[in-house]
């Protein structure tokens, strides 16, 4: 497959030159004139492999444009494309600050054919040598869902943004193909499941292999509990007759699914409670003949654990206290906190407590990727909740903001507690983002 470029230059003399050269050379090539005309192309035509960029242009120069263009890959979801710069500048600085904002290398004016054809081939083949090894390293090899490592950091920043539905998956009766047909066996089995699930799943799920023949999916906000179950009832149809095909139609092997569900973020957005809860509602559908599936429900689960034990103050304390809850402040989604936090108001209003709001927002600073200040976002969360007591509360409102309820504070200690976890996130992480604080004392 041709290699797509598009050429930013408001010297058509440049771009036609450009443009013959690479073409000669069996590239796709779109010629642009203005930065402004690239940030609508990619909008609306989407990324190209390489983008060569003239750093001298009226109305918003290289340097500029570069930044516009890694604002919309972000608004778009799109991985960052690779740009050179191209110049007559000879200046070693406009180079330093070139590579400080992150271009990938710099060609002089006029072209010289040979020098542009080996730096482009050598850009464009290690980005797909990188996106080749990102991939292996979070795929599954046998299914090539996202294996264990990759789904669980793709579903912590999912589930903390996204609404829709946490799924776990496991296979009934698996184990016996194993040992009467063998593992090759075993493997195909696997192997037709995975193409099932993606067949089966609607636009925008998330799909991986936990391991063995545990599988979990994020299905967008589309999916209902009766998507849940007809979901279901089409895998345990579809994998059936999978199996036939592939061992035989004497096969008896009850083959078939089991899946627990939990929906996001109404039972939360922390993808390990998450996945806790859907784990539970896997294990009654085990329990109670398999080849189906059971949604989880706070209200429900806690009454069927009560139902199994003395039902007097200190069992139900117990259930409903804080067995696994770890030492940290609590996180949680928008409707519970916004609950909490009226009810806390009320209680530091009539007596008299000091309680302080924080909203921390986490700005990019500059030369930092897209991906590292999303990742950096997310840990910011675990950040604070380890830095704070178990009796304060938390909330993320969006992707780089955490709104802070301190409780049972004196407004004399406010500021150690904030300059506490900015500082001992710097020491830890440095000053890849900026970490920008508002606070606002309440006193009864």
């Amino acid at each position: 497959m041709s290699k797509w470029i598009i050429v930013v230059d408001d010297d058509m003399a440049n771009l036609k030159m450009a443009g013959h050269i690479l073409s000669k050379n069996n590239m796709r090539v779109s010629a642009l004139k203005s930065g402004r005309k690239l940030i609508e192309y990619i909008e609306e035509n989407g990324a190209p492999d390489l983008i060569l960029l003239d750093i001298m242009m009226p109305e918003i120069d290289g340097f500029e444009t570069l930044k516009l263009l890694r604002q919309k890959e972000i608004e778009l979801g799109i991985a960052e494309t690779p740009v050179i710069f191209l110049t007559a500048d000879e200046e070693s600085a406009t180079e330093t600050r070139g590579f400080e904002v992150g271009v990938a290398d710099f060609i002089r004016k006029p072209f010289n054919p040979d020098v542009l054809l080996k730096r482009i081939n050598n850009i464009v083949s290690n980005t797909e040598k990188i996106s080749t090894l990102k991939t292996e390293a979070s795929t599954d090899k046998l299914t090539g869902l996202l294996n264990k490592a990759a789904l669980g950091v793709t579903l912590t920043k999912i589930c903390s943004e996204e609404s829709g539905v946490l799924l776990m998956i496991d296979l009934d009766s698996f184990k016996l193909v194993n040992d009467i047909y063998g593992h090759e066996m075993g493997d195909r089995v696997l192997m037709g499941f995975a193409d099932i699930l993606r067949s089966l799943s609607k636009s925008g799920s998330t799909l991986g292999r936990i391991g063995g023949d545990e599988f979990a999916a994020f299905m967008p906000s589309a999916f209902s509990d009766s998507d849940v179950m007809e979901f279901t009832k089409n895998l345990n149809d579809k994998l059936f007759s999978k199996a036939k095909e592939l061992m035989g139609e004497e096969m008896d092997i009850p083959l078939g699914v089991s899946i627990g569900a939990t929906f996001v973020p109404k039972q939360g957005n922390d993808y390990n409670t998450l996945l806790k809860q859907a784990d539970k509602a896997l294990y009654i559908v085990k329990k109670n003949g398999k080849h189906g599936a059971k949604i989880y429900h706070a209200d429900s689960f806690i009454d069927a654990d009560m139902n199994n034990v003395k039902m007097d103050i200190d069992a139900i304390s117990e259930i409903l206290g804080e067995r696994s809850i770890p030492d940290v402040a609590l996180q949680l989604e928008k409707e519970a906190f916004s609950y909490v936090y009226r009810y806390v108001m009320r209680y530091v209003i009539r007596y008299h407590i000091g309680a302080c709001k924080v909203l921390f927002t986490l700005n990019t600073t500059e030369g930092l990727s897209d991906e590292t200040y999303r990742d950096q976002c997310d840990e910011f969360g675990n950040h604070v909740r380890q830095s704070l007591r178990k009796t304060d509360i938390l909330m993320r409102g969006r992707h780089n903001q955490y709104f802070l309820l301190l409780t049972d504070i004196r407004e004399d200690a406010k500021d150690s507690v904030i300059n506490q976890i900015k500082n001992k996130w710097y020491e830890k992480f440095g000053k890849g983002i900026d970490i920008v604080s508002q606070d606002e004392m309440i006193v009864g």
